[in-house]
């Protein structure tokens, strides 16, 4: 058996996430408590008996998401389950850095809360947004988007699995392209619960300000296989890493690709870790065949544990 850890993104976020897990595991525990400590606020506070207003600012959600996905990892190591490889989903690349040792925790704390701010700041609150389109394939999507692009720059956002892409740009595009998309057969075209239009162009001042910050931190060589969202390859230098960490907030997700590539590298089971399970569900339609868990509470921790005890 060869797993792999996946790691959620933005958007997944609830208020309570981690509480089950924190109140019965000294290492989830000690992992909300350490994020506290590095950024000097309760954090854990905000998540679990906060207002679903302030956790969904990208500022609070980036180290919230971060937090809990990283302890359910190292909960998971604790108890023996140990993948060959990982990957996230935009700022789950950053659970999956921070697992892989390549990023200290300490570190990717206070780096995802900058990295938020600095998505926030590129696009006014209100200008920027994002949509899922289910239902339609690029080659049918695309035409939708050029047609929108005469009201404001929209794109695809994210590759994440057959029959579903995402869109990012100007408010008022997002909206016409998903009205054209629907008019061209899209099943459904789902506003994201996200703050602004991330993976798009309009970010590229975001990563000119992460450039700066990432200097200030050591990035390391990763202790396990890594995929990154940019180019769907491994990575494994600190110089790809920066360099494509940067490329990132204004790049497409291939998630789709990622995973596949993952499949070719021989990976047979997947475990989401942290808030959700939306990339489970894009898993199963990538490929049917695989082992795919999430792990978000005891419910799920434990259903985990006994399935992957019955296929070891």
């Amino acid at each position: 058996m060869k797993i792999a850890f996946l790691f959620p993104g933005q958007g997944a976020q609830y208020i309570g996430m981690g509480k089950e897990l924190y109140d019965n595991y000294q290492i989830v525990k000690e992992t909300f408590d350490f994020a506290d400590e590095v950024l000097q606020e309760k954090l854990s506070e905000l998540i679990f008996t906060g207002s679903q207003e302030d956790l969904v600012k990208t500022q609070n959600t980036q180290p919230a998401v971060l937090t809990f996905s990283t302890a359910v990892a190292w909960l998971l190591e604790s108890l023996g389950i140990k993948p060959c490889m990982v990957a996230g989903l935009s700022l789950g690349e950053y659970s999956a850095l921070t697992y892989s040792r390549a990023i200290l925790f300490k570190d990717s704390l206070p780096l995802v809360r900058k990295r938020g701010y600095f998505m926030d700041q590129a696009v006014p609150a209100g200008r920027g947004s994002m949509a899922a389109i289910v239902g339609l394939d690029e080659e049918n999507l695309l035409p939708c988007l050029k047609d929108a692009e005469n009201i404001g720059h929209v794109q695809i956002a994210n590759y994440n699995c057959p029959g579903q892409l995402v869109i990012s740009g100007q408010t008022e595009a997002v909206l016409k392209a998903c009205e054209l998309a629907k008019t061209a057969g899209a099943k459904r075209a789902i506003p994201l619960k996200v703050s602004g239009p991330f993976h798009s162009t309009l970010l590229k001042e975001a990563g000119t300000k992460l450039a700066k910050e990432l200097e200030k931190i050591d990035i390391l060589t990763p202790q396990l296989e890594l995929v990154s969202n940019v180019t769907a390859e491994l990575v494994d230098t600190p110089i790809q890493i920066k360099d494509l960490l940067i490329k990132q907030v204004s790049h497409p997700v291939r998630w789709e690709d990622s995973i596949r590539l993952m499949l070719e590298k021989g990976i047979n089971t997947f475990i989401e870790l942290g808030p959700g399970k939306a990339l489970s569900g894009f898993m199963r339609r990538i490929d049917k065949s695989v082992n795919v868990y999430n792990v978000e509470d005891i419910n799920t921790l434990e259903s985990t544990l006994e399935k992957l005890e019955a296929i070891i």
